[in-house]
């Protein structure tokens, strides 16, 4: 193909997108507008859920949106070969099939957080249950490349506003002892998510079941996590700083009583006076008040964001097999299996940061994990530009293993962990929604470069891995100097703390 053509093929895929999303722009901002104005109804008839909940089932299903993130973001990857010669799309389209999620997850991280301040977390994360809903099951009932494009844009905005509300619901009902263990459930679930999704990838591949082919019944496998989140989501209990912050200290108080069963009534009280006091210093949230009141918060949180993404960490997720593929020559199905490995030590080092995040400091593990994939990365880079590349393939998923290590137990969560800390109160959606914006701004870049960089190397992975070692080498500077320290702090403390800088 010229690249006139090229051009006029990607200006086409472009055009059709900017279609598909102003279509599907209006009705989502409609079925936002009317689910919210149907949950306030209920609450105002007092319908409430009756169900002994304990704290287990709150944190557990408040982190739901982290699965359905991973899931996503897994899914697509065995997915879209099988689309592509279904729908006999061009390379082009394909791959804005693939990166047209991070169009909505864009818009929904942004969009979310003034909304979520405004309405409240729960409400919120009941629409976001809602969008998984409709664009898994528009994904899997696509009959083209336009209702795929628009079912992945509206996932998009579903998995960008589920990553922008879910740490900071977490953070805001979390007890300052366990906050960061607790809060780290979101990236577990991410990683488990994707787990899933490469399963599903497995599991569905080759089966037409019901004469339906096998990569609509592996998008589709995403409405069961996406029901449970709604299930959830209408049981699970208000953030009670943002009830507060509303005035509703009644309410507020119930749902401390709820999560704090391990303390008596006093200390419940001593912590909602806390949150009183600072509630009655805020402003009213917006982008201008971020800016004035929290703007080292706001320089932290994309910073953070942006690292956790330039590291590479998503290139792994996305492009693993191709790596071995063309990097080594492995076949298919071996490409995938490795995938799976590195999926497992993922999982695992996330659940070892589940128990050990409250027991170190924030900006400790970050600087530890970022010495480890440096270091990993750096090997990796020098050892496949030296040596030979038809005796690496074993040492270079070794190293893999290792900087997948050292940044589940680091980078991967604490970030999560921090944009749901370092907010103030009355702008904590908006900043949170600002941090998962340039989160998904570094997951595009990456995702978008990663193969270019790769084939401008001559497919030898030393190549983009050695560039992802000199972002992972820079952020130890930038944690050194602007990310607080936060374990152990309340909420308010931290912001009371921040506000001083």
């Amino acid at each position: 193909m010229t690249t006139a053509n090229t051009a006029a093929a990607s200006t086409n895929v472009a055009t059709d997108a900017t279609e598909a999303l102003e279509n599907s722009a209006s009705a989502m901002a409609n079925i936002a507008t009317n689910t919210i104005e149907t949950i306030e109804a209920a609450e105002s008839r007092r319908f409430s859920s009756r169900f002994p909940l304990n704290s287990s089932f709150i944190f557990t299903f408040g982190a739901l949106g982290g699965m359905l993130f991973g899931f996503d973001t897994g899914i697509i990857s065995g997915a879209s070969p099988l689309i592509e010669s279904d729908f006999g799309l061009s390379v082009s389209q394909t791959g804005f099939i693939t990166s047209s999620v991070l169009i909505g997850s864009c818009a929904g991280a942004l969009s979310i957080g003034a909304l979520s301040d405004k309405f409240g977390r729960k409400k919120l994360l009941i629409v976001s249950a809602i969008l998984f809903l409709i664009g898994s099951g528009m994904c899997a009932t696509a009959t083209g490349f336009l209702m795929m494009v628009a079912a992945r844009i509206i996932l998009g905005l579903a998995v960008g506003a589920a990553s922008a509300l879910t740490p900071a619901y977490l953070a805001e009902l979390a007890p300052k002892e366990r906050r960061g263990s607790l809060s780290t459930l979101f990236q577990l679930m991410i990683t488990f998510g994707i787990l899933l999704a490469y399963a599903s990838n497995l599991g569905f591949l080759g089966h037409n079941l019901l004469g339906a082919r096998d990569w609509r019944w592996m998008l589709g496998s995403a409405l069961v996590p996406a029901a449970l989140l709604l299930i959830g989501g209408i049981m699970l209990p208000e953030s009670p700083r943002y009830l507060v912050n509303k005035g509703d200290e009644r309410n507020a108080f119930k749902v401390l009583t709820l999560i704090r069963k391990d303390v008596d009534q006093a200390q419940v009280q001593l912590e909602l006076d806390e949150i009183k006091a600072v509630a009655a210093q805020d402003t009213k949230g917006g982008v201008r008040e971020l800016f004035r009141i929290a703007r080292p918060a706001l320089v932290a949180a994309i910073g953070i964001m942006l690292f956790q993404q330039l590291v590479g960490i998503n290139s792994v997720i996305y492009f693993l097999p191709q790596v071995f593929i063309k990097g080594f020559g492995f076949p298919e199905a071996d490409a995938i299996w490795v995938s799976v490995g590195i999926g497992v030590v993922n999982f695992v080092s996330t659940i070892v940061a589940t128990m050990i995040m409250d027991k170190f400091p924030r900006k400790g593990m970050l600087i530890f994990g970022s010495i480890v994939m440096t270091v990993s990365l750096a090997i990796l880079a020098v050892m496949n530009f030296v040596g030979d590349v038809a005796v690496l393939a074993v040492p270079t998923m070794i190293l893999i293993a290792f900087y997948i290590l050292g940044f589940a137990v680091s980078w991967g969560p604490i970030a999560w962990v921090l944009i749901g800390e370092i907010f103030p109160l009355s702008v904590r959606g908006i900043g949170s929604s600002f941090g998962s914006a340039a989160n998904w701004l570094g997951n595009f870049i990456v995702s978008q470069f990663f193969l270019v960089l790769l084939d401008a190397f001559g497919n030898n992975v030393g190549g983009p891995f050695a560039i992802f070692g000199v972002f992972a080498a820079l952020s130890i500077p930038f944690v050194l100097r602007f990310v607080p320290e936060t374990k152990g702090k309340s909420l308010e403390e931290i912001e009371q703390e921040i506000s001083r800088h």
